[in-house]
């Protein structure tokens, strides 16, 4: 039984939610989101809560149970509240700068890395080793964070690259003489 999926999502003022059939259109002051969910639950509204059940008693509809009610909790977040990751750059002469629609990146390449900068995605640079990325899906803020992290994965031997904030690199040791 879905320990997720018993609680109801509940819909903060100022967010419109409108329910066809299975597809969940969310509008608030970060924009406007849909979501389609499988056809193994069901979708039902009560004043300001969304309610997910399983059709039937498949392991399908158990398993998409408490999938679609975290989905639509990320809806209803993103609209209201936005999501943010931020990235740490660490190694001498590493940088990040935003230039207008683009990301640019030094990582001691020997070119600069450009990355443009998906619609619906903000990216900041509070100083040239941090980057703020945000924006209201969930799934796309973290897709062009693990893109950005893509370019340099930090290594283990002096942890140079980027990472997430708050991320453990497992350290290895060096060669002894």
């Amino acid at each position: 039984m879905s320990r997720v999926g018993k609680n109801p999502v509940t819909v903060p003022e100022g967010i419109d939610i409108e329910i066809v059939d299975q597809l969940v259109r969310a509008k608030g002051k970060l924009g406007e989101l849909s979501v389609t969910l499988p056809r193994e639950v069901e979708i039902s509204r009560e004043d300001n809560l969304i309610w997910v059940k399983p059709r039937e008693e498949s392991k399908r509809g158990r398993s998409m149970w408490g999938t679609s009610q975290a989905m639509l909790t990320n809806l209803v977040a993103g609209v209201s509240e936005g999501f943010t990751k931020h990235l740490d750059i660490t190694g001498v002469g590493y940088r990040a700068a935003v230039q207008g629609k683009s990301l640019n990146l030094q990582l001691g390449y020997s070119h600069d890395i450009n990355y443009p900068i998906p619609e619906g995605i903000e990216i900041k640079c509070e100083t040239q080793t941090t980057i703020q990325i945000s924006g209201p899906d969930k799934q796309a803020v973290g897709q062009v964070a693990a893109e950005i992290r893509g370019f340099r994965k930090p290594e283990p031997y002096k942890g140079k690259g980027i990472r997430y904030r708050g991320e453990q690199i497992l350290r290895k040791e060096g060669k002894k003489k």
